[in-house]
């Protein structure tokens, strides 16, 4: 059987000490971990590389959507800064909804790394698989990966991606979701 691990990345980005609302609800890092290494997902998705594959899972959580649409109501709510995901990073500029009240996600879309590209990366894991985020969403599909994460990857390990050249249209439909949708925050 497979072996799935939650990587120190995605354990403080999915369940911060914060205890913030747009993360992980209703389970804890080890029931969470536990629970993708008992459970078929419903689907295997490619992500934007070999090495990375997307376990669709229906929501056996409280977590919300991770993406509201921009609305011409809310559109006032939205709001931006410079942030890093690490210390070891670089800030980037962000956007994120403030006051909004997203539904909880239908599905969790778990993306996972092999072994070989953590090892890459320098986060090597005891695992076939390590969890390196979760996209929280209404559908049974990927949301696009954002435009600065798909600049940070093309830059490489050293800047805190994973080496895989910009893909133009990719990054092109990523901009057509991303000016219509932001991330929430409390």
């Amino acid at each position: 059987m497979t072996k799935i691990i939650l990587t120190p990345f995605a354990r403080t980005r999915l369940f911060p000490s914060s205890g913030r609302r747009n993360a992980i609800v209703g389970a804890t890092p080890a029931d969470w971990e536990r629970y993708l290494n008992e459970h078929e997902p419903l689907k295997v998705l490619d992500g934007y590389a070999p090495f990375c594959k997307l376990h669709v899972h229906a929501n056996w959580t409280q977590t919300r959507c991770l993406t509201v649409p921009i609305t011409p109501e809310n559109q006032h709510l939205l709001r931006s800064g410079y942030e890093a995901r690490s210390r070891e990073e670089l800030p980037v500029l962000v956007r994120w909804f403030e006051g909004v009240e997203p539904p909880v996600a239908s599905y969790l879309v778990v993306i996972l790394y092999s072994r070989e590209q953590m090892q890459k990366e320098g986060t090597p894991v005891d695992a076939d698989w390590g969890v390196v985020g979760c996209l929280a969403t209404a559908e049974p599909e990927e949301i696009p990966m954002a435009p600065i994460t798909m600049m940070r990857n093309a830059l490489g390990v050293d800047e805190g991606g994973s080496g895989v050249p910009l893909d133009r249209d990719a990054y092109r439909r990523s901009v057509e979701f991303w000016e219509r949708n932001a991330n929430w925050r409390v």
